[in-house]
């Protein structure tokens, strides 16, 4: 060893951000086994560097007994105090070697552990740089991919994989290709670190819209649930704390610029923004849009929804290969059954299609007050003893309905006749 070793040393320490110390022990420790393993087997060996001059001296390590048994690792007392007086059982002796028996084998050696015991504590580095990272939105660059598809990201310090399950359907990595991605875990194993990350997390949608909506980013508009088929179509519930803000607006931006400006860094994905209700019903119905649905049945224990859909709207309520009612299902919850309706037979939609209808406005006023009152969580009567004014609105809710019923009983009667009349042509 000498000087420019220590030099070369030094460069590769601060290169890799390395301990100098560290290093240097580790090649200590790396010398002796391959000294032990190719020139003296059996016996303890130690390697001392001088950080300074490069300068390294070789030990053989014997400990004084009055007994030998082995006599590679042990001295008697009596040949001890040959070389010392001072010495006593128990003490250790050192023995020098030449370093010239350090032959090429024992060298090679060295420059493999070396090596090893380099790219280990790399890993660690590594590990102790991105393990506190799960969960963040980090920028990387494609650096290169394998036949299983996988797709390798070049963080800066450390390479994560993406799988293909977590890329984007349908687009395309390029070498050089600049992404942002979430960082789902960073793991130990025996190999190394290993860091998983996503373009397909719910997370990467949040931080866009936080990124590009200012009223998401300071908690005006609030992200209540997300479901995603990343490259496709996804579903975000939002709501507003602040009762004068829209938050399906705030969203979507003037001529859906801020929506827009999401979609761009996830492939034109198509992204719904629906109106989160704490109502389980109401939120099955909004996550349903565009389509218009009927009545809806829960069962809460077992989080079931049986829904009531037109034919006219069942393929909207469906979506492209069942993906508008599973995105639905996702985000809600609710395992959704969509049961198809012929004609409008639930009183809920029956009563809102016969309102629409009627050509006197506030007749059509009073009939969306039943409607209310019909669904509403007040109790259904006042008593006997109740003020007039109670009354009065009970029966106006109760004639208003009844003028509804009868409305929705002839629009479907007529429907049946026609259908009749066309049967019979």
């Amino acid at each position: 060893m000498n000087k420019e070793f220590v030099d070369a040393l030094n460069m590769l320490a601060a290169e890799r951000n390395l301990s100098k110390e560290q290093l240097l022990h580790d090649l200590e420790d790396a010398l002796a086994q391959a000294f032990e393993r190719n020139i003296m087997p059996g016996k303890q060996i130690e390697v001392d560097l001088d950080p300074e001059s490069g300068e390294m001296e070789i030990v053989v390590i014997r400990k004084v007994v009055e007994t030998v048994e082995d006599p590679d690792t042990q001295i008697s007392l009596e040949e001890a105090l040959e070389l010392d007086d001072e010495v006593e059982v128990g003490m250790e002796m050192e023995f020098p070697v030449d370093p010239e028996k350090f032959t090429r084998i024992a060298v090679q050696t060295t420059k493999q552990v070396i090596t090893q015991k380099i790219r280990e504590a790399e890993r660690a580095i590594v590990y102790e740089e991105y393990k506190d990272r799960a969960g963040d939105i980090m920028t990387g660059v494609v650096s290169r991919t394998d036949a299983k598809r996988n797709v390798f990201v070049d963080l800066g310090r450390g390479e994560a994989i993406m799988p293909l399950k977590e890329q984007i359907h349908g687009e395309r990595y390029m070498v050089g290709m600049r992404l942002k991605v979430y960082v789902q875990k960073v793991e130990l194993s025996p190999r190394g670190p290993s860091i998983h990350v996503s373009r397909a997390a719910p997370e990467l949608l949040e931080y866009l819209m936080r990124q590009e909506i200012p009223e998401v980013a300071d908690g005006t508009v609030e992200i209540k649930a997300i479901a995603r088929e990343a490259g496709q179509r996804s579903k975000v519930a939002v709501m507003s704390n602040n009762p004068n803000v829209d938050p399906i607006g705030a969203c979507i931006g003037h001529r859906g610029s801020r929506i827009q400006a999401v979609t761009a860094e996830l492939q034109r994905e198509r992204v719904d923004i629906i109106q989160w209700d704490p109502s389980p019903r109401e939120f099955i119905r909004n996550a349903l849009s565009p389509a218009k649905v009927g009545n809806i049945e829960l069962d809460t224990e077992n989080k079931k929804a049986r829904v009531t859909v037109g034919s006219d709207q069942l393929s909207l309520a469906i979506g492209k290969s069942g993906q508008n009612v599973r995105l639905a299902a996702k985000l809600t919850g609710y395992s959704i059954d969509l049961v198809p309706s012929e004609s409008v037979s639930d009183l809920d939609a029956a009563m809102q299609a016969a309102a629409w209808r009627l050509a006197d406005q506030g007749q059509a006023e009073r009939t969306h007050s039943a409607f209310d009152a019909l669904f509403s969580d007040a109790p259904k009567a006042a008593d006997e003893g109740g003020d007039a004014a109670e009354g009065e609105s009970a029966e106006t809710a109760e004639g208003a309905a009844a003028e509804v019923a009868e409305a929705a009983e002839g629009e479907e009667a007529a429907a049946a006749e026609e259908r009749a009349e066309e049967a019979a042509s």
